[in-house]
């Protein structure tokens, strides 16, 4: 009777504290703008970290759940920026509406980038990436009667949801939330599905991917539109934000890098890595301006390029893998038979039910 009462408890906690982690996660977050309301300067810090935890964590679905190392992310990032913003300024067409056309743009191309480099071995693939950005920024810069060029575009002001424009900070937080929370989403849905499944059966060996029947090519264009889909969304929100684009920075390889960088950081092929990598870089960077003064020249790549080097030297898995490890050893060690906390970052080949 005594066993029968101790396993009922255990079930029920089971169920339990996850549940009340997710309820005080949800209240906290629907909280925070409002206590945060009066110190506009760090809540823009968190719409800012919300955002690029977005683009991170789309980028995150391709390149650590995919192994497809995209280093020209920014081309789809510009596309959502660009395509809404000029549908808004030249047509009068609502963001929202831009936002999904954008969407559907990136999407189209990452198929074609696809299509056309991931049947093939090697570095093609990411040199494609990085060559089609590229190409887009000098298309950006000297298309001047359409983008204006260097110049770059300012959005107009008008207050409005259809013009995805408010005069509160605290719209602007919740639209960051969600878009934010879609690849979260989609990342722990990754770890549960079959197409999940297959997609990191592609990335841990492909060879045995193709042995066991799964058509490589398809699953890892399929996970690359979903990834540049969502951020060109990432893209049109950054615009709208903060209300002025420009090709050098909307299409530059710095942004692609900061995707890379930020998921690297919270740890690659994990929902809450790029997330936790984004509020680090972005609170580095927050910090950085108040102490040079607008005096940064290139101590942006300079930032980066030291983070990067760190963590690859002290924490290859990523932050969150090694704080849950240090927080295992500060309870007594790691427990017997923890092999999926262990393998937090998926790097791991396991089936549908493998990682949370």
């Amino acid at each position: 009777m005594m066993n029968v009462t101790t396993e009922g408890n255990k079930r029920r906690s089971a169920i339990l504290t996850p549940t009340v982690g997710v309820g005080s996660a949800a209240l906290f977050l629907i909280a925070l703008p409002f206590l945060l309301q009066n110190q506009l300067y760090y809540l823009d810090t968190v719409i800012l970290a919300l955002l690029w935890g977005a683009a991170a964590g789309a980028w995150n679905l391709a390149g650590g759940y995919g192994g497809l190392l995209s280093l020209g992310h920014a081309a789809f990032f510009g596309i959502g920026a660009y395509t809404s913003t000029l549908l808004f300024v030249r047509l009068g067409i609502s963001p929202w509406l831009g936002m999904l056309v954008g969407a559907v743009l990136a999407a189209i191309l990452g198929w074609l980038i696809g299509i056309i480099t991931l049947r093939m071995k090697g570095p093609f693939f990411g040199l494609a990436t990085i060559a089609i950005a590229e190409v887009l920024m000098i298309v950006a810069v000297n298309w001047t009667e359409v983008t204006q060029g260097s110049q770059g575009i300012t959005v107009p002001y008008k207050p409005g949801f259809a013009n995805m424009a408010f005069d509160s900070k605290i719209p602007y937080y919740f639209i960051a939330l969600v878009i934010c929370l879609i690849p979260f989403l989609l990342a722990r849905w990754l770890k549960q599905s079959k197409f999940g499944y297959e997609l990191m059966a592609i990335r841990d060996n492909e060879a045995a991917a193709q042995a066991l029947g799964i058509h490589t090519v398809r699953v890892k264009v399929g996970i690359l539109v979903i990834s540049s889909a969502i951020t060109a969304v990432a893209g049109t929100f950054y615009a709208q934000y903060v209300t002025v684009i420009e090709p050098y920075h909307e299409f530059s390889f710095n942004v692609s890098i900061q995707m890379v960088l930020m998921t690297m950081i919270g740890g690659l092929g994990m929902a809450l890595g790029p997330v936790f990598g984004s509020f680090v870089v972005t609170g580095l960077d927050t910090l950085m301006r108040d102490l040079l003064q607008g005096t940064q020249g290139g101590v942006h790549a300079m930032m980066y390029g030291t983070l990067l080097v760190l963590v690859v030297l002290f924490v290859p898995e990523g932050m969150i893998p090694w704080l849950k490890e240090r927080f295992r050893s500060g309870k007594g060690g790691r427990s017997h038979g923890s092999v999926v906390d262990s393998g937090a970052s998926d790097q791991t080949f396991r089936g549908p039910d493998g990682g949370g």
